[in-house]
């Protein structure tokens, strides 16, 4: 792995060891389980084919020879110890934190099995339970395997983060390329970008112009172009063009590593359902070694045989095994934050995303979340003669080479309709009113109402009524003029994203009330709010007093989340009970939101909630599942239908609760078709 992926892979490794001391797995990993699964299935076989019990009910006999007898007990031991250390070192350590659980069940479970059978075959009488201790074992590993399979792959795609970067880069020097690895990358450097690669650092696009596939980062499907002056964001892939990119950060700096550490930081990150499944498995603990006590007692004072009480006792144990929650949450947990990576939305707080389901008010900044942050052409209102489109075309020519914010506005807003610009000559501008040059033969003129009102410009009634509709939403309005007469009017105004109005409808669709806060005049923020259908709306706002407003909603009994920038509204974000980061693009360690959103895309936040509730109902479910079994579970085991002849032993029991950790961990897959 390159330095980049081992940085990355270092965060994860970090985050995983963070969530793994709250884990009974501490230093465990899918290839262990498996080894010692087959190992342990090894060391059965021979233990049930020689068991005198196994041979009654099936009829047959296993060859005889000196000492076979106690192969029984010979292959049981060495599986006790080689199979069944792995629960013994984790029920030490539970009880060193003082927290008894599933470890400890299992550990209780196969050293009474172990002790009573060991000492029936030193004489004391009674029947040994050795097979039943082998099979019990080796179907434990197994349901570990199994659920350790299930994390590893809710996790993998995090791992698979650490892998898109490549080993090497293509290092500019003077005109020579030269590849080195990417440990000598260094910011500033100047790196080629062949069509087809990834891009191995955080960069700036310096020449070159292609379309580059950011999915894996932001979870935008569409290739986005890319030219000089654009960045480019380590692990994404180069499309047909070629990139000459300066580099602006390597290793931990990347936005990759970013993604890496707040995701890892998520999954270690705790929750209130899991301090429940915490509580649950601790008290399921007690009410099992209770309940197995009860069970010795009981069956001893009922006349049955102490090998019957005691693998009544060792039942009771396995089955009540509170193993199923153990994997409850943390799999849904390393299950939902995945998903929401892959999709552009990284959880930096388990806490936040959890209560994301309770919201219903949502506070939206207005500049740079709901627009576009950006003045744009809103409005194009043509004279009789010429389209709105050809109108635009003729006023961008004539503002091509202005540096003026409106001029740019203009421009970009023709780009973005992909029309043709033409060159403008004598371009002159006409201090305080405007501007004017030739296109194409035609002598044209731009400017604001100072220009209309010098110049006497005739004015047709439809662009008398454009102009001052745009007076009363405080938009700015430049009219294009040829021969002393208005061609069209451009309303400008800072864009609404047209995702906007999505994220509101849906917002209203989770019963949500929309809040616009802005430091905007009343006019421009009521404007935009009536075209979006938002709610409520809190204008003329300082920067400092965002955070009294939204404890001004909180104390009518709101729960409130907040979408802002993540920098000017830190104290906002931190107020609110949940704090939603927007438009972080490449810059992921967004300190003050729960939840950070690489897109600016405001869209996102409907899907946080609708991912928070998917995500609690799994939970919900997985601990019903989990600790609601064992209301029947526990009896059975103990032998309440004995008299009728219904009776489980340990290995059976064993099964019955290696189901459950299944049927918990298939239930927690599921939430990968959660609608979001």
């Amino acid at each position: 792995m390159n330095q980049h992926a081992g940085h990355g892979g270092h965060e994860v490794h970090e985050g995983h060891e963070a969530h793994e001391a709250h884990d009974r797995h501490a230093g465990h990993s899918v290839a262990m389980f498996r080894d010692r699964f087959w190992g342990s299935l090894a060391l059965t076989v021979p233990t049930v084919i020689w068991s005198p019990m196994v041979q009654q009910w099936l009829g047959f006999s296993a060859p005889a020879f000196a000492g076979s007898r106690y192969l029984p007990a010979i292959f049981g031991t060495i599986l006790f110890f080689y199979g069944g250390i792995v629960f013994l070192r984790g029920a030490a350590q539970e009880l060193r934190d003082r927290m008894p659980g599933m470890m400890t069940l299992i550990s209780l479970a196969i050293t009474v099995a172990f002790l009573f059978s060991l000492a029936v075959t030193l004489g004391v009488p009674g029947m040994d339970l050795w097979w039943e201790l082998a099979t019990l074992i080796t179907i434990m590993v197994l349901g570990h395997w199994i659920e350790m399979r299930s994390v590893s792959q809710a996790q993998g795609a995090l791992k698979e983060l650490a892998k898109l970067v490549p080993d090497t880069a293509v290092r500019m020097v003077g005109d020579n390329a030269e590849v080195v690895p990417l440990s000598e990358l260094r910011e500033e450097d100047v790196m080629l970008i062949r069509p087809g690669s990834s891009i191995p650092a955080d960069g700036e696009v310096v020449d070159g112009a292609s379309a580059v596939n950011e999915a894996m980062i932001t979870g935008e499907s569409r290739p986005l172009d890319k030219k000089s002056g654009d960045k480019v964001i380590a692990g994404t892939v180069n499309g047909s063009g070629s990139l000459r990119v300066r580099v602006t950060g390597i290793g931990e700096k990347t936005a990759l590593a970013g993604i890496m550490r707040l995701v890892a930081q998520a999954q270690s990150s705790r929750s209130k359902a899991q301090a429940l499944a915490d509580r649950a498995a601790f008290l399921l603990t007690v009410i099992a070694v209770v309940s197995a006590v009860i069970t010795l007692v009981a069956w001893i004072l009922a006349g049955a045989s102490p090998a019957f009480a005691v693998e009544r006792v060792v039942t009771v144990l396995v089955i009540a095994c509170p193993h199923a929650l153990g994997l409850a949450i943390p799999l849904v947990i390393a299950i939902s934050t995945t998903l929401g990576a892959r999709s552009g939305l990284l959880v930096r707080d388990r806490r936040g995303l959890e209560e994301a389901r309770n919201l219903n008010a949502v506070f939206f900044d207005k500049t740079g979340t709901l627009t576009r942050g950006e003045f744009l052409v809103v409005g194009v209102t043509p004279t009789t003669g010429i389209s709105a489109d050809e109108a635009l075309r003729l006023a961008a020519s004539v503002e091509r080479d202005s540096e003026h914010t409106i001029a740019q506005g203009i421009v970009k807003s023709a780009e973005e309709r992909g029309l043709s610009l033409g060159r403008a000559e004598l371009f002159e501008a006409i201090p305080g009113k405007g501007v004017k040059a030739v296109v194409e033969g035609r002598q044209l003129m731009l400017g604001g109402p100072a220009l209309l009102q010098e110049l006497k410009i005739e004015v047709s009634p439809e662009i008398q009524l454009a102009i001052q509709e745009a007076a009363t939403r405080a938009q700015s309005v430049i009219t294009l003029v040829e021969n002393g007469r208005a061609l069209a009017a451009f309303a400008l105004a800072d864009a609404i994203r047209e995702e906007s109005v999505e994220a509101v409808r849906r917002l209203h669709e989770q019963r949500v009330e929309v809040i616009m806060m802005t430091g905007d005049a009343k006019p421009v923020a009521d404007a935009v709010a009536k075209e979006l259908g938002i709610d409520t709306v809190f204008s003329e706002v300082l920067p400092d007093q965002k955070a009294s407003k939204i404890e001004e909603v909180k104390r009518l009994g709101k729960r409130v989340g907040m979408v802002g920038d993540g920098v000017n509204d830190a104290p906002a974000l931190l107020t609110a009970d949940v704090g939603i980061a927007i438009g972080a693009g490449t810059d992921v360690a967004v300190e003050a939101g729960d939840v950070v959103l690489i897109r600016s895309d405001p869209r996102d936040v409907p899907r946080i909630i609708a991912l928070s509730k998917a995500t609690y109902r799994k939970m919900i479910q997985n601990l019903w599942w989990a600790a609601g079994y064992n209301i029947v579970a526990i009896p059975l085991a103990a032998g309440v239908l004995a008299p009728w002849g219904i009776v489980l032993n340990p290995a059976v029991g064993a099964v019955l609760m290696s189901l459950s950790t299944i049927v918990v961990a298939l239930n927690a897959q599921l939430l990968r078709r959660a609608a979001i």
